[in-house]
């Protein structure tokens, strides 16, 4: 067993028992979007696709949350308060060549802080978007993650890994874990200190991430990263069970989060749903005991709280959780909502573990 991680105990969020104000208000625009005809018709069409199981209806549900969520997050993305991102960056592009899944080059977006240009000892990171792991690309998240280069002094890995229902797990995982092989493999031409890659990714990027954990696991190669951020992250198949039990975000959402794991992500529900590369979660004792340094962001009313909660719980008795942040108040979304207090303690709190946990 690798010796246990020691918490430095950084963060004591209070928890609110009631949204932050300004989750609030980004809970009401949404519920009055869904007000509209349009909208009605589109949930009314989701939730009948939801119950069905074909190629056609899971192509029809795929298309139809990918015109919902792509503007949103571009709109998202326009916002001023992300225009110093790509002011104190510099852009360029890299491909990483696999063959798990036939031969591909996984696109990569490399955010580089101009004051860090010329030093070859740079501490990276390795992020995978979010999207529900069916939706999204780097570019469309672009802006927001130039802010993580340069608010954290890291070169930023930004990944553009294959999404559901097109590739299948473990496939989609493969594609971030080669990517992290490779920047290990090549740090020194990449200006990268190889004993500062950290890796992460929120939302579906977050079981992105874990599952590429479970891979480096396996491999016993954890030793390739110092730090794992997993954010809000997707985890396990908590969603199938009692909709009685739920949190009111998990209960709104459950139907949907079947639907992407059993008929988008996985290459067959079946045969891979006690595997940890379809649901992380259900890594052993003794393969959680071989992750990377670990610490998982959640917020108080995300629909993954209780899936990572359980998994934070099994890291910390693993010896592998450095730290379980819950920023208060806060929806799944929140935190990237510029103006929120949600926004505010998620950009103190990323502060304080690159100074604390990454550039240390």
């Amino acid at each position: 067993m690798a010796t246990r991680v020691v918490s430095k105990n950084l963060f004591n969020f209070k928890p609110l028992g009631e949204l932050d104000p300004g989750a609030k208000a980004l809970a009401e625009q949404h519920e009055q979007m869904r007000t509209s005809p349009e909208a009605k018709d589109m949930v009314k069409r989701i939730e009948e696709l939801c119950l069905r199981h074909d190629p056609e209806s899971n192509k029809e549900y795929t298309e139809i949350l990918r015109a919902a969520v792509v503007p949103v997050m571009v709109a998202l993305a326009e916002n001023e308060a992300f225009a110093f991102g790509g002011e104190q960056t510099n852009t360029t592009f890299i491909k990483v060549p696999t063959s798990h899944d036939g031969e591909f080059d996984v696109p990569v977006e490399v955010y580089t802080p101009k004051c860090l240009e010329g030093e070859t000892k740079r501490a990276a990171y390795i992020q995978a978007h979010g999207g529900g792991a069916m939706s999204l690309s780097a570019a469309d998240v672009r802006k927001s993650v130039q802010c993580i280069a340069a608010t954290l002094n890291v070169v930023v890995f930004n990944v553009d890994y294959r999404l559901a229902p097109e590739t299948k797990c473990p496939n989609n995982i493969k594609d971030f874990y080669e990517v992290i092989k490779y920047v290990s493999k090549n740090a020194e031409s990449l200006g990268i200190d190889p004993a500062k890659i950290v890796i992460g990714g929120e939302s579906g990027g977050g079981y992105i991430c874990l599952g590429a954990m479970v891979l480096l696991a396996e491999n016993n190669e954890t030793n390739l990263v110092k730090l794992a951020v997993p954010a809000v992250p997707m985890v396990d198949d908590y969603c199938f069970s009692d909709p009685l039990v739920m949190t009111k975000e998990e209960r709104e959402t459950h139907t949907t989060m079947r639907k992407i794991w059993r008929d988008l992500i996985a290459a067959d529900f079946e045969e891979q749903k006690s595997s940890p590369h379809l649901f992380p979660g259900k890594a052993s004792e003794d393969l959680l005991e071989k992750f990377p340094n670990t610490i998982i962001l959640e917020s108080e009313f995300d629909m993954f709280i209780t899936q990572a909660s359980r998994l934070a719980n099994r890291l910390r008795r693993a010896g592998r959780l450095l730290e379980f942040v819950v920023i208060p108040g806060g929806t799944h979304m929140s935190s990237w909502i510029p103006g929120t207090r949600t926004y505010k303690d998620f950009t103190e709190t990323i502060k304080t573990i690159a100074t604390e946990y990454i550039h240390s």
